[in-house]
């Protein structure tokens, strides 16, 4: 096939394929708005942390109503003094609303003190990491796009014993997110 006809024939199927991912995209996202009270989660499933924290997260906005544009949980926060390793994702945007308590977040080499009503946007690709240095605490956590998260917390949920650094580590990475380095600590 010579140059012209390859470009006239890739032209030719863009609306074709722009047509067929959208219909693919109605597909999957939700057509009708829906409630989730207080206290619930989006499919009735708390996510408990175990083995990183013991915190909880009730899944919000699932990537299944979004096309896998967005998932948001509401995390429970029961770890004074705890938190996730550094870490990244490398293909999502996360964003955190603090509803009540206090945290300390770092973001590339920078921190952060977070208290009642601050937010936070951490950027793909840069590391980060939070500790809780309240008792308790309460944020919204919104990944763009949803990715693998849903899945990554209902891994962590049902782990029946203290996983090992490497199983944590292979489990971040089975979920698109990469281990930096260790847990942030209190100053």
């Amino acid at each position: 096939m010579n140059r012209r006809n390859f470009l006239c024939a890739t032209i030719t199927a863009l609306p074709v394929a722009a047509s067929a991912r959208m219909n693919k995209s109605e597909t999957k996202r939700t057509e009708k708005g829906f409630k989730v009270k207080s206290g619930d989660a989006r499919f009735g499933t708390h996510y408990k942390m175990k083995g990183i924290t013991t915190n909880i997260l009730d899944l919000k906005i699932s990537g299944k109503d979004s096309n896998n544009d967005l998932a948001v949980f509401e995390q429970t926060g029961l770890t004074p003094n705890g938190g996730p390793p550094l870490h990244i994702h490398p293909l999502q945007d996360e964003w955190f609303y603090i509803i009540e308590g206090a945290y300390l977040f770092q973001v590339g080499e920078d921190k952060y003190e977070m208290t009642d009503g601050d937010t936070i946007f951490l950027p793909r690709g840069v590391q980060h990491s939070f500790v809780q240095l309240s008792e308790k605490g309460k944020a919204i956590v919104c990944y763009f796009p949803a990715g693998k998260m849903e899945a990554f917390f209902k891994e962590t949920n049902e782990w029946k014993s203290p996983p090992t650094q490497e199983e944590i580590k292979k489990v971040f990475e089975k979920h698109e997110m990469k281990i930096v380095g260790a847990q942030l600590k209190t100053k």
